[in-house]
């Protein structure tokens, strides 16, 4: 959660590394777009979580009306207070996030991904995850270090340093079994 100005630099640099620009440019708001949402997402986080004066509450009405209508047009339904630093949303679609749901650093998601609540259970997501597109977390805590292959179901909780897919997701590699490749 972003709560000071430092948090705000740091959140705005790890997003910007995800998404691969070195610094922000005025262009970048038309050709990344994903990029300029996350901006503007973390800009409404930090405002609506520090704001104490009148003007601080009329920024931050100003940032949570931009990050509504920009949601809106590329199809983001992302909450504030709900990622991580780091995160990095490859495309313009689609894509859901549970309003209580927490991703942890560096996760990065693609179109059509939906991250929700199934049978009163909110999802955890922890750090470093690639979400493929097309897939859902549907109740489930995820792991660190997991990869959720393309239009993969994840209902059950999945362990650290593993790939799913499927539906249900299950188990498909495990990053032991990359590393015992890797030295034969």
């Amino acid at each position: 959660m972003i709560r000071t100005r430092e948090d705000l630099r740091a959140y705005l640099a790890a997003d910007l590394k995800a998404n691969g620009l070195e610094r922000w440019r005025f262009r970048d708001r038309y050709l990344e777009r994903p990029a300029y949402f996350q901006r503007l997402l973390r800009y409404s986080e930090y405002w609506c979580n520090t704001a104490r004066t009148p003007i601080g509450h009329a920024i931050a009405l100003w940032f949570r009306l931009r990050t509504k209508l920009l949601s809106e047009k590329f199809g983001f339904y992302i909450s504030r207070n709900v990622c991580g630093p780091g995160l990095s949303i490859a495309h313009p679609g689609p894509v859901w996030v549970h309003n209580k749901a927490r991703i942890g650093a560096n996760c990065r998601i693609h179109q059509g991904v939906t991250i929700g609540e199934a049978k009163g259970k909110i999802p955890l997501i922890g750090d470093d995850v690639y979400i493929y597109p097309m897939a859902m977390v549907l109740g489930a805590d995820v792991g660190n270090r997991v990869g959720i292959r393309a239009g993969a179901v994840v209902t059950r909780t999945v362990p650290d340093d593993v790939e799913v897919a499927g539906v249900p997701a299950r188990i498909v590699r495990t990053h032991a079994s990359l590393a015992a490749a890797a030295e034969a």
